[in-house]
């Protein structure tokens, strides 16, 4: 099995959930700060790491998923073979573009609206923003609430010139103009406060 590292690392989460104690006492909901964590510490290797910290930080990340998945096969509810199975069938249904029949494949721009009306069609959404966490980074969340009522042609006219609107509405306006600009407006913020801890 060492030539197989996936299914190794398995069978070391097997065994770690039935002979580690602190192991032994996780649950699904116990473990959520720690998927938050890893997951932070992995952007922060993506922007400002080495190819090694985001080996080291994809693999903390991937040990979330194989330790929820343990959790869950224990209580019958689902296996690491059914997580790969459903994001398998996924990847199929939302590409058809590459996995159906052949045909042209169309810009990036055109590729990313035909997966949002796929994922809408299976979501069976009521809501323009229905599926969007509200747990997410403040502008993250902001960004995608601007783009669902954009796609839904309901997006109301956002303007905040310094002087109107509080500062709430004002940070609406920023992340609505990087929106437009294409750009994303976390990985910037964390740019700008990145150079000021260098200048400071």
């Amino acid at each position: 099995m060492a030539d197989e590292p996936l299914l190794e690392f398995r069978e070391v989460m097997r065994r770690l959930r039935a002979e580690c104690p602190w192991k032994q006492e996780q649950t699904h909901r116990s473990l959520v700060r720690y998927l938050v964590e890893e997951l932070h510490e992995t952007v922060d290797a993506i922007e400002d790491g080495t190819p090694d910290d985001l080996r080291e930080e994809l693999g903390d990340l991937l040990l979330q998923v194989y330790f929820h998945a343990a959790i869950a096969e224990e209580s019958g509810d689902f296996t690491l073979d059914d997580v790969a199975a459903g994001i398998v069938a996924k990847m199929r249904r939302r590409n058809p573009h590459v996995f159906g029949e052949a045909g042209e494949q169309g810009s990036a721009a055109e590729v990313n609206e035909l997966w949002e009306s796929v994922k809408a069609a299976e979501k069976q959404r009521t809501g323009v923003t229905d599926g969007i966490a509200p747990t997410l980074p403040a502008l993250l969340y902001a960004d995608k609430v601007l783009d669902r009522l954009g796609r839904a042609d309901r997006l109301p006219e956002v303007v905040a010139d310094g002087t109107h609107g509080g500062i709430g509405e004002r940070l609406l306006a920023l992340v609505a103009e990087a929106h437009a600009a294409g750009v994303d407006p976390e990985q910037e913020l964390r740019g700008a406060v990145r150079g000021l801890l260098e200048r400071s």
